[in-house]
């Protein structure tokens, strides 16, 4: 399989504090990858090295078989769907569902003098019924529920037919609810092979999606662990990448964690 993602010693500095420390990483055509660590352990900094919107302080990252610092990576953006709350504060409020999907096409946000082809009213159509949204379209995007934001986020990262689509912390701020329906929406895409590889970060064990194939645990900046979820998702693994003990059990395709008594 085609390596994705190549992250070779990558080390992102602030001045004198070290956000990510030497990350190595390969994520593989066909691999559904999960990203846990307790907050501060530098998420949310990798998603964005793997978007191409944040160039590594050393070591080499390569996206789809271009090297950051030698890519123009405007053309390299709109291969890679992203999903994120920094994304979602700058979509107007006032933006109809529709055009939130629809411009990802252009790489804005905020629909202005561009035109679309009905091929792509096709697509944002298709992908709005997807998730669930086609009957809020017409719908401003600061009226809808977290749950609905989320789902139209994602399908808007999907607008360009990437191929690899990043989702930060999708489940963050739902109700039970609305991380069921997520989970479910995104297990359909894992399960789906014409779906780009998926990168997913979260901080609960619980909003696993069924179908994911990978886990990378991050400890301050480092890697704690990787590699197939069965056999990185482990109490021992756990328990050291989020500094508590932990009992991880799986019931049929779902995971969970607590702290043992």
């Amino acid at each position: 399989m085609n390596v994705v993602l190549d992250l070779q010693d990558v080390s992102i500095r602030r001045g004198t504090k070290t956000i990510l420390d030497s990350v190595s990483w390969q994520v593989r055509e066909g691999e559904r990858w999960v990203v846990l660590g307790r907050n501060g352990a530098g998420k949310t900094t990798l998603l964005q090295i793997a978007a191409g919107r944040m160039h590594p302080s050393s070591g080499v990252a390569e996206l789809l078989g271009e090297r950051l610092g030698r890519v123009d990576v405007f053309e390299l953006r709109p291969r890679i769907g992203l999903a994120s709350s920094a994304l979602a504060d700058r979509i107007p409020a006032s933006e109809t569902v529709r055009d939130v999907v629809l411009t990802a096409a252009y790489g804005v946000t905020g629909r202005w003098r561009e035109s679309y082809e009905d091929l792509d009213q096709a697509r944002a159509h298709d992908l709005m019924s997807a998730f669930g949204v086609d009957g809020l379209a017409d719908r401003s995007f600061g009226t809808l529920s977290e749950g609905e934001r989320k789902r139209a986020q994602i399908a808007r990262a999907l607008m360009t037919d990437p191929e690899l689509l990043l989702l930060d912390e999708p489940a963050a701020g739902l109700d039970l609810g609305g991380r069921e329906e997520l989970v479910a929406a995104l297990a359909e895409l894992a399960r789906d092979r014409r779906s780009p590889v998926l990168v997913l970060v979260t901080h609960h064990v619980e909003e696993i999606p069924p179908g994911f194939t990978h886990v990378l645990l991050l400890t301050d900046g480092h890697v704690h662990a990787a590699g197939p979820i069965a056999e990185v998702l482990t109490a021992q693994n756990l328990t050291g990448a989020f500094g508590l003990d932990l009992v991880v059990e799986q019931s049929a395709d779902r995971w969970s964690a607590r702290a043992t008594r």
